[in-house]
């Protein structure tokens, strides 16, 4: 959301690692460094075949039996359109001595030359290696596990967000893929962005070596194909694909931003063409890059993983597959920044505004209906946590000079508690106004929908667990209908390199900003508005566990990690609030 408040204000202001780990990923990454040799027979018996993996591999959407697997081979001539043939393999052992499951692929220009297999016949639980063969040639070795079936004690999970390449390292990526004890690692959306050179935050791009490419905003086939190709070569991010399998979700920024089912505010069909065309595009590059299960219909992402009888993941598409247009604030100003209160919330309450959309609704009732899983974990984009602030900060970050600054309003609020004799009329009118969603491009901009899902998770007396991306900051919020029933909680993970309040609201302490956050709003518990990092959320019968790990830089090649807090849920009517571990 914070890139969203970016571009509003330009518009208004012109844990110890295994040595196994560690070699692991360090061999890995040399292969995909320099894999490149000439094959014999290769690419259909054209001949000798130099070939490249240079964007490594990847597995992902793990199930019980199966697992996705993925790579990207082409002849180290780029102007060579030959098709490479290639062999994979699955293996019980790194040396690739005992296998589960092989197979033929083919890369070609069809789809970008990225090639991905299902290869079933797996067993639950259990680790295997694999690799692409193109003649004598290996790809690097990745890691990958299968779900888990039956009575299961345990499900960790790494959650990412928000992945701004010229903004700074991957430093998240490359702390997540160091670790030993995930099952799975999740990505909620925003994998690249779309924006061109000198495009949101890139102020550091040029001294870090990130310029993106191609070098402009990103709009047909080959400009998405091309942006996935430079992200796919950060060597953190192959790190990671190449120690876990990814379960991933796109967001706006895949496509471009604030996107809806049937427009978004960063396409301007004058210049850029046809939006269904747009995306589209954007959409087939997401399936050939990503290493995820592909459906009858591109447009349908939403898909569902069961770690035995403990979690239930639900990953949704709150953004094209049924999500009405967002509203806008500046539809219910007035003359002299008045604000239309009863007009927005009457639009704001209207039953027909979507955000998952009738079938997804419906599939959603139907999954939770029928899970008996202890936790039931929904793993999509935008925050689901209610959020309203006062008025009068949202208008100040939004257009300032119109309203006050967070710290500001907090000392008026200390004095109405101390001292409210002494509160003059302007600081009465102050804390008169409303209180209204901070980010309409949220749940929060869609009430309605939200008083559905939540309602249908209580009827069904679920342990609800909710997972969220987007803003770039973290949170932790009780989720509770309108009644005030609770219903469970909400874990939001920081960006992985977007900026997040720190850059919108320099003059703000961020310590103090996250306390006085906390305390404006009645659900939040926790807030971290300024570093950046991931989550990793640990389900066990007895309890959800979510601690937010941060990384202390993203502009220097070296980092740090540490545990930023820890949050956790107990199952069971009566217990589905956030508690301190």
């Amino acid at each position: 959301m914070t890139d969203k408040l970016y571009n509003l204000l330009q518009t208004r202001n012109t844990e110890a690692r295994s040595p196994n780990r560690r070699d692991f990923v360090r061999g890995g990454m040399a292969l995909a460094a320099g894999a490149l040799v000439g094959l014999p027979g290769c690419g259909g018996g054209d001949g000798d075949v130099p070939v490249r993996f240079s964007h490594g591999v990847a597995s992902g959407d793990p199930l019980a039996d199966r697992l996705i697997l993925w790579t990207r081979a082409r002849a180290e001539d780029t102007n060579d359109p030959r098709d490479i043939a290639l062999r994979w393999e699955v293996a019980r052992d790194a040396s690739f001595t005992s296998l589960a499951a092989s197979g033929d692929a083919l890369a070609s220009a069809a789809s970008d030359f990225c090639v991905k297999v299902d290869a079933s016949g797996l067993q639950p639980g259990q680790r295997y290696w694999f690799r692409f063969l193109a003649g004598a040639q290996s790809s690097p070795v990745g890691r990958a596990k299968t779900l888990p079936g039956g009575t299961v004690g345990q499900a960790k999970l790494a959650v990412f967000s928000c992945a701004n390449y010229p903004t700074g390292y991957f430093h998240a990526y490359a702390d997540a893929a160091k670790r030993d004890d995930l099952d799975a690692v999740i990505h909620l959306g925003d994998y690249l962005y779309e924006y061109g050179p000198g495009g949101y935050a890139s102020g550091n791009a040029a001294a870090l070596g990130r310029m993106v490419e191609p070098a402009k905003e990103i709009v047909a086939l080959a400009d998405y194909r091309a942006r996935y190709a430079q992200y796919r070569s950060d060597p953190d991010l192959q790190a990671l694909h190449a120690a876990h399998p990814m379960i991933a979700v796109w967001d706006d920024h895949e496509i471009t931003n604030d996107a809806w089912m049937g427009g978004a505010e960063n396409h301007q069909a004058a210049s850029e063409g046809d939006y269904a065309a747009r995306k589209a595009a954007a959409l087939q590059a997401w399936h050939e890059w990503m290493p995820v299960r592909v459906q009858n219909n591109r447009e349908r992402i939403y898909r569902s993983f069961e770690f035995g009888s403990l979690l239930a993941l639900h990953m949704l598409d709150t953004r094209i597959a049924g999500r009405d247009e967002q509203l806008d604030y500046a539809d219910y100003l007035g003359a002299g920044g008045s604000f239309n209160a009863a007009g927005f919330g009457a639009a704001l309450a209207n039953p027909q505004r979507q955000l998952l959309g009738a079938a997804q609704s419906g599939w959603l009732q139907q999954q939770l209906t029928a899970s008996t899983a202890t936790w039931q974990m929904l793993g999509q984009q935008v925050l689901m946590g209610r959020m309203n602030i006062p008025a009068p900060i949202l208008f100040e970050a939004n257009n300032p000079g119109t309203g006050i600054s967070v710290s500001a309003y907090a000392a008026i609020v200390a004095k109405a508690q101390i001292s409210p004799g002494t509160l003059t009329p302007q600081e009465r009118a102050v804390l008169a106004q409303p209180s209204i969603p901070y980010n309409l491009d949220a749940w929060d901009g869609y009430s309605a929908a939200r008083e559905t899902l939540l309602s249908t998770a209580r009827q069904l007396n679920k342990n609800l667990v909710v997972l969220a991306g987007d803003t770039h900051n973290a949170w932790a919020s009780d989720l509770s209908d309108l009644a005030g029933n609770p219903v469970g909680v909400e874990f939001a993970t920081p960006s992985v390199s977007s900026p997040g309040f720190e850059e919108y609201l320099p003059k703000e302490n961020p310590q103090q900003l996250a306390g006085a956050l906390t305390q404006l709003i009645g659900p939040l518990h926790y807030a971290d508005t300024s570093r950046r990092g991931y989550m990793v959320v640990t389900a066990t019968p007895q309890a959800c566990r979510c601690d937010w790990i941060f990384v202390s830089d993203i502009l220097s090649r070296g980092y740090t990690a540490s545990i930023g807090k820890s949050l956790q849920v107990l199952p069971g009517q009566g217990q589905r609030r956030l508690l301190e571990v």
